[in-house]
């Protein structure tokens, strides 16, 4: 009786689902087997799930049961899943809530959801939270949409004017925007007399609606062809803003302009002040720079800070202070006495200068005199160099002796070049050609000093064959002629050293430019000179330029006739 007593009383708690009948060994092993990554396997015990009666119950979400229905189109039939309704409230164990459940079963374990294997999330689920709310207007203005009916407590009826004071406060003034174009309207309910202290067009508007109509305590006041209403409703909104600078610091400076601009145009003095101050003490981008030279040139300001903003974007307005700038910076590269610097310097004036510059001007920002002047200064140091290397330097000349020769003497080739550069750029240096043609002193001194030094002159020679065989330089037939004369044998010389020391030069730009320099001259001074270099080239081989294309040009053009020349011209 007693066994009979205690299983009637299993059955009954069994029936009453208060508490799971132990399973047995044998189902322990087989639910063991299961994988719970099979959609057709019985899901493993749980607080979510437990057995009850022969029937499966677990919670879950309402996304994670429509993705599991998607594999269940045939449920076993010997078990039914069962999905209990979802609570009102989320309630978990240890929590107030959890006291309060709607269900015996709930109430024992509660619904909670599993993170990850081992891991019960006491965490409610999450709501989702309300969106934020938008920032309020400033204080003394209210803002109607034009799509919707205002819910103001502005009436138009005669009858009650009371209602309108105890209601609007200060608010007295509707002021109606419209934009250029159909580009939408808005609606701005203020302050009159903040309104009209702060602007002084719109004191006069509301001094002329005053006198003009009988408004009962309301002033109606509409603007059209507004290009930007956001723009004009910040503009409006710094009127009650009492720190006008610290909110041009939040929105920065290509901002302000904009601020300016409609601030000036509605006479908002303490606006235009603030913006001036504040666009006086900032860096500019280029882009700023010229929306406010625009800006300028549309309002005169009476501020003593405009003075400041137009020294700043109108200093160097004439030619001569631009031409004498450009004068100093060359000298001063010139005579630079860090080599490294020197080029940085050279790199950045020289883009300041040269014709396709962004900075170009209508005229022209360099005097050839000046550039002229500077070559005859390196020129006569590189003389004084070269006498002293080859040992004929003059008693009364002071020289620098702290560095070496070699250094010294290049550091003038390359501030030659430089400026043989900037003057190619704007067709300045034809009368250079004969400078360096008329250096007698030097070609004679070239013979005596030694090839580690005597090439660097060379490298002057190269850079005006270049320029003359692209087409950059444009001299006469004599200058040609007296360049070649003079340089063209001391190049035949200084060619291996100009391949092993380059310093940037173009080898076969070289050949080919000497080449096209050679054929510009009549045929009798070429033969002279192709002849010299037939010679050189038989000797030293590819220590000379390889001029072979250019001799064939000058050997169709001397000797052959006819078909024998249309036979070259197709070889």
């Amino acid at each position: 009786m007693p066994n009979s007593n205690s299983n009637s009383s299993s059955k009954t708690r069994h029936r009453q689902g208060r508490e799971p009948p132990s399973p047995s060994p044998r189902e322990c092993s087989s639910q063991r087997r299961r994988s719970w990554c099979c959609p057709f396997a019985v899901p493993p015990h749980s607080p979510d799930n437990y057995y009850d009666g022969g029937k499966i119950r677990y919670s879950m979400s309402t996304h994670s049961h429509s993705s599991l229905s998607k594999h269940l189109h045939n449920p076993p039939t010997h078990k039914k899943t069962e999905i209990p309704p979802k609570s009102s409230h989320n309630s978990f164990p240890n929590s107030p809530q959890s006291n309060v459940s709607s269900t015996p079963s709930s109430s024992k374990l509660g619904f909670r959801r599993i993170l990850s294997p081992g891991r019960v999330s006491p965490i409610d689920e999450p709501t989702s939270l309300p969106p934020p709310l938008p920032p309020p207007p400033p204080s003394g203005i209210t803002t109607i949409s034009s799509t919707e009916t205002p819910k103001s407590p502005l009436r138009d009826d005669g009858g009650a004017g009371a209602e309108q004071d105890t209601t609007l406060g200060n608010l007295d003034l509707r002021l109606n925007l419209k934009g250029r174009n159909g580009g939408g309207s808005l609606i701005l309910e203020l302050s009159s007399a903040v309104l009209a202290a702060n602007s002084a067009m719109f004191a006069r508007l509301i001094a002329d609606y005053w006198r003009d109509s009988n408004s009962n305590g309301l002033y109606r006041i509409e603007v059209l062809d507004v290009d930007n209403l956001a723009l004009f409703r910040e503009t409006i909104e710094l009127m009650f803003d009492e720190d006008i600078p610290k909110k041009l610091l939040k929105i920065g400076a290509y901002h302000a302009i904009d601020i300016l601009e409609v601030a000036a145009g509605i006479q908002f003095s303490r606006g235009v002040s603030s913006c001036l101050k504040f666009l006086e003490a900032v860096p500019w981008t280029e882009e700023e720079e010229e929306k406010l030279r625009v800006l300028f040139t549309k309002f005169k300001f009476d501020d003593g800070t405009s003075k400041d903003i137009l020294d700043r974007l109108y200093a160097l307005e004439s030619v001569d202070c631009q031409q004498s700038l450009a004068r100093q910076l060359i000298w001063s590269i010139t005579t630079c006495g860090d080599t490294n610097a020197g080029n940085e310097l050279k790199s950045l004036v020289k883009g300041l200068l040269c014709k396709s510059s962004v900075y170009e001007k209508d005229y022209d920002n360099i005097n050839r005199d000046d550039v002229f002047a500077v070559c005859q200064s390196c020129l006569s140091s590189l003389v004084s160099l070269f006498e002293e290397a080859s040992g004929t330097v003059r008693s009364d000349v002071k020289l620098e002796k702290d560095k070496p020769m070699i250094e010294r003497i290049s550091k003038q080739v390359d501030n030659l070049n430089w400026l043989l550069e900037i003057l190619i750029d704007h067709q300045m240096a034809e009368e250079m050609v004969n400078v360096w043609a008329d250096q007698i002193q030097l070609i004679r001194m070239h013979e005596s000093v030694s090839p580690m030094i005597r090439y660097e002159l060379s490298r002057v020679s190269a850079m005006l064959f270049i320029a003359m065989g692209t087409r950059k330089l444009h001299c006469r037939s004599d200058s040609r002629l007296g360049l070649l004369r003079a340089w063209f044998r001391p190049m035949l010389l200084d060619f291996g050293w100009l391949q092993r020391c380059k310093k940037g030069l173009d080898m076969k730009a070289l050949e080919e430019a000497m080449g096209q320099a050679l054929l510009t001259l009549p045929l009798k001074e070429q033969y002279t000179l192709f002849m010299d270099w037939f010679c050189c080239f038989s000797k030293h081989g590819t220590e000379c330029p390889n001029l072979s294309k250019a001799f064939q040009i000058w050997w169709r053009r001397s000797f052959l006739k006819g078909s024998e020349t249309c036979t070259i011209e197709s070889r």
